[in-house]
């Protein structure tokens, strides 16, 4: 059995040679670029990897199918620029595509945040669906939040993702703002309308959850951090939605 290893990136050149690194093993690996300005793809070539570069940005589900479509591998192993495969999991991968018992695999991630290995505030074990039969899986069509159907059985690997989401507060604070005009976006169009105090209420409720109930406050300071850019990016998602639904009714 062979395995590729997808990844899809854009300014990546802190993460992709860690990243590659940790894949060596894979029979392929293809990054799928869009647009990068800085040195991603010539580390990525350097590393061995087939490099294509997308003529746009269709959203992380359709980018991803797009990566998907050039692997060629039995099974594919989808990782983003900013994930790391401990050598305990590159061992769980090997024997499962060797003598599998599933159809897919689900892979836990381990975030650091800070400085810090965040292991509440719904961050562990953070299970997601990267190990597939070529065949059997493809990404949803989502803008963001993109996940993998599959078809047939799912099991799940022993091991773990090492996961380095922000380098800074600033690409966090970004990523928040893109992903909520994203997120406020698809919600619209499947017909999704807020009041005016629905941001405060889904921010108030998403503070809660990740603090309290998810255990945030035992992740120190930076679980308050975690909780409180939660509530943001929810608070950011429903203003947006709201006033996406003010310019339908007005237009």
């Amino acid at each position: 059995m062979t395995l590729s290893v997808i990844v899809i990136t854009r300014n990546e050149a802190a993460h992709i040679g860690d990243c590659l690194d940790s894949v060596a093993f894979a029979d392929e690996i293809i990054v799928l670029d869009s647009g990068s300005t800085d040195a991603t793809r010539e580390i990525a070539r350097a590393r061995g990897a087939r490099v294509e570069v997308a003529p746009d940005w269709p959203g992380f589900g359709p980018q991803k199918n797009r990566a998907l479509a050039l692997a060629t591998g039995d099974w594919v192993l989808s990782i983003d620029a900013d994930e790391r495969v401990t050598p305990e999991l590159a061992g769980a991968i090997r024997q499962a595509i060797g003598a599998p018992a599933a159809e897919a695999y689900r892979i836990a991630r381990l975030s650091n945040f800070c400085g810090r290995w965040i292991r509440h505030s719904g961050w562990w074990p953070d299970y997601v669906v990267r190990l597939f039969r070529r065949e059997a899986g493809r990404f949803t069509d989502a803008a963001v939040h993109e996940r993998v159907e599959v078809r047939g059985r799912t099991g799940t690997l022993s091991g773990h993702f090492l996961h380095y989401p922000y380098a800074t507060l600033e690409v966090f604070i970004d990523k928040i703002n893109r992903y909520s005009t994203e997120a406020a976006r698809a919600a619209f169009e499947r017909g999704r309308r807020t009041t005016a105090l629905g941001p405060f209420g889904h921010g108030l409720w998403t503070f809660v959850r990740h603090y309290v109930l998810r255990r945030g406050f035992l992740d120190g300071w930076q679980g308050l951090v975690l909780a409180g850019m939660a509530a943001t990016g929810s608070f950011y998602r429903y203003v947006k939605l709201y006033w996406l639904g003010r310019g339908s009714r007005r237009s």
